[in-house]
């Protein structure tokens, strides 16, 4: 199979062993072979852009998500001895809630491995939990122009070269400081800060690092909070579009269902915004998925349409990604 998700064709998809997709996809799947995921994530982009933040370049969380799969049937997907999985890599951009950039592995690959892959952009900023500590591609990404902000491991080891005496409510320091670490100090040689954060709803201290030495403290700080989005994101995914469960066990199957899915997303995305819908974005799926070949208005068809409440449509504690 492909592994770059624009090189799959309508032939390839016509004449792969797994082209008899059921209808729960079937709206996913059409989209899909249509035109190229990349396709449909600009489209989204540029249909949702905003500048939230007014920092004069997109802002990106990159995480992962594992799908868990059973290694006797997905033979190829190795994770543990006895266990299969793939990784879904994500670069979400947080202002227009889509995912500008996705990168699928086995499970076994460390998170760190994936920044590699990561289309980065000058004056951009890159947002990381503590798994992605790697000092190397933190460099290289400083070195693109690009900024990043990414949670501190407890070991850190550094000293510090200068420090902000009057600090903002809830910020401990704001410290500049150089890695002594044996490798991170030959992986990062210029200096990084240091920001210390005591978050009041959690009551915990939070430490992070960034390049970004021309943002206040607070912007640091507001920035990692926004990386839960893309947990969100992993969410909504999961339980709306059915990605835990596969129509077909070989790894071809498995990432056009992927592909897919964030398609189907990225459609929802945009109907919503342009229509101005005040509906859940799972109405808006179920309406387009049972709607496929009705010729009504889509205004007058999201208008007549009513959903009873139910528990697996409407879930209260359920993410609502598009209303941020």
């Amino acid at each position: 199979m492909p592994t770059d998700p624009n090189a799959i064709t309508w032939e390839w998809a016509r004449t792969s062993p797994d082209h008899h997709w059921p209808e729960p996809i079937r709206i996913g799947i059409t989209i899909f072979l249509k035109s190229t995921p990349t396709t449909w994530v600009n489209r989204a982009r540029e249909t949702r852009a905003t500048n939230i933040f007014e920092l004069g370049g997109n802002v990106y969380a990159f995480d992962s998500t594992t799908i868990d799969l059973c290694l006797s049937v997905f033979w190829w997907a190795k994770f543990r001895r006895r266990k299969g999985g793939i990784k879904v890599h994500t670069l979400y951009d947080v202002e227009t809630q889509i995912p500008a950039f996705f990168h699928i592995t086995e499970a076994s690959v460390h998170d760190s491995k994936a920044m590699k892959e990561i289309p980065y952009e000058s004056g951009s900023y890159y947002i990381f939990d503590r798994a992605y500590n790697n000092f190397k591609m933190l460099y290289k990404t400083h070195q693109i122009g690009a900024y990043f902000v990414i949670r501190a491991k407890t070991n850190l080891q550094y000293k510090t070269i200068k420090w902000k005496r009057r600090l903002p409510r809830n910020m401990l320091s704001d410290l500049t400081i150089k890695l002594t670490g044996f490798y991170p100090k030959q992986y990062y040689p210029g200096a990084l800060r240091l920001v210390k954060y005591w978050d009041e709803q959690q009551e915990r201290e939070f430490v992070f690092l960034t390049n970004a030495t021309h943002i206040s403290a607070l912007q640091v700080a507001n920035l990692y909070k926004n990386r839960w989005q893309v947990e969100l994101f992993f969410k909504w995914l999961k339980q709306h579009l059915k990605i835990k469960k596969f129509w077909g066990t070989t790894e071809n199957a498995v990432r056009i269902q992927v592909y897919a899915a964030i398609c189907t997303y990225c459609l929802v995305a945009i109907v919503q915004h342009d229509m101005k819908l005040d509906r859940s974005t799972y109405e808006v799926l179920q309406i387009l998925s049972i709607s496929l070949t009705d010729k009504t208005n889509l205004r007058e068809l999201f208008s007549k349409t009513k959903f009873q409440y139910d528990k697996e449509r409407k879930d209260l504690n359920g993410p609502n990604l598009f209303n941020f």
